[in-house]
């Protein structure tokens, strides 16, 4: 057994893993459907750095009753698989811009001091760019949290990563045609950021919808085309303060310096394989997530391509997986759970 979990949520439901074969599991948080008392449960997964056994999830329980999707706060009880209990405290949510698609919590991450980042996708596929980045003020173990909008012109915003001096990453999965959208590529927005969400935390304006805005342009540092990176995702701590950046629908695995520099490609699909009624052997890569090891894992939604159909998660054709390195050299992928419904994050549990 490795000295951390990895957690995962698929079906709705919140799985943790042992990051070692057999890859021994347990179901933490079940859905809805299944138990009256359950949660839903997907998105990336974060363990607050200062809290341990706190995380924070995409929590979209009664989504289409009224109860709005939006982000779960947890507490995490016990050390070990089998003992594992999670219990809410708290729940994130915001206004949502008014896009075609369901509005679908994503995104998470934390500033150095504490204060708390979110991505919502916006619209997924066709229409305007309106996922958003929102910063929220804790304490977070309550359901009224305040939060000051950051940029609310994200084309099909996915994954945040936080890196040195509060740089903050953030992954658009499609590309624009509006001008000044956040689109097509991975983006960094640089401090300061609002303190509170009122003029006098740095958030004097408002969006339509009546909500704090404090508009920041993020920078395109890796666009989206070259070396395979069709549709940035994931986003992960890579070694010597590099990132991991995925592509869902290439089934592609990228490292980059912080600078936006190619360095390596880390997982492709085998030469000659194309996307159709079957994925990818080595998976359509979502949600990444390192451990404290150096292995890699991804969520991989299981995407395939049915005739006259635009591609979409098959029926039960997600997998988790890890990649270790042997000698700074990435191995083939080992999967982890197989027969997974759109298992979209993960995140990295170190009691």
């Amino acid at each position: 057994a490795g000295d951390y979990l990895v957690f995962n949520g698929q079906g709705n439901n919140l799985d943790a893993y042992d990051p070692s074969p057999p890859f021994d599991s347990q179901q933490v948080i079940t859905n809805a459907a299944d138990d009256p008392d359950g949660l839903d449960i997907n998105a990336q997964i974060c363990f607050f750095p200062d809290q341990p056994n706190r995380f924070i999830a995409g929590e979209d329980t009664g989504q289409g009753t009224g109860d709005l999707q939006g982000w779960g706060i947890f507490d995490l009880s016990g050390d070990a698989l089998g003992d594992l209990e999670a219990t809410q405290v708290g729940k994130l949510v915001p206004t949502y811009q008014g896009s075609a698609d369901n509005a679908e919590n994503y995104g998470c991450g934390f500033l150095a001091d504490g204060r708390l980042l979110t991505t919502d996708v916006g619209n997924q596929a066709l229409g305007p760019a309106d996922g958003q980045l929102i910063v929220w003020f804790g304490p977070y173990d309550r359901t009224e949290v305040p939060y000051c909008k950051l940029d609310i012109n994200i084309a099909t915003a996915q994954s945040i990563w936080v890196g040195e001096d509060d740089r903050v990453y953030v992954a658009s999965a499609r590309p624009s045609d509006e001008a000044g959208a956040t689109a097509g590529g991975v983006y960094v927005y640089d401090g300061p950021f609002p303190t509170g969400p009122d003029a006098a935390g740095g958030c004097g304006g408002t969006d339509s919808t009546g909500a704090p805005l404090a508009e920041m342009t993020g920078t395109k540092l890796i666009a989206s085309g070259d070396h395979g990176l069709l549709s940035p995702s994931g986003l992960a701590a890579a070694p010597d303060g590099n990132l991991y950046v995925s592509s869902v629908f290439t089934g592609v695995i990228n490292e980059y310096t912080t600078d936006g520099t190619f360095v390596r490609t880390i997982l492709q699909p085998p030469a000659g394989e194309t996307l159709g009624a079957a994925p990818f052997s080595t998976g359509t890569p979502l949600g990444l997530a390192t451990g404290p090891d150096g292995s890699l894992f991804y969520a991989d939604i299981g995407l395939v391509l049915e005739a006259g159909q635009s591609p979409g998660p098959g029926d039960g054709t997600g997998t988790l997986r890890r990649i270790t390195f042997v000698d700074g050299e990435p191995q083939a992928p080992e999967t982890m759970a197989d027969g997974l419904a759109f298992p979209d994050g993960v995140g990295i549990y170190v009691p």
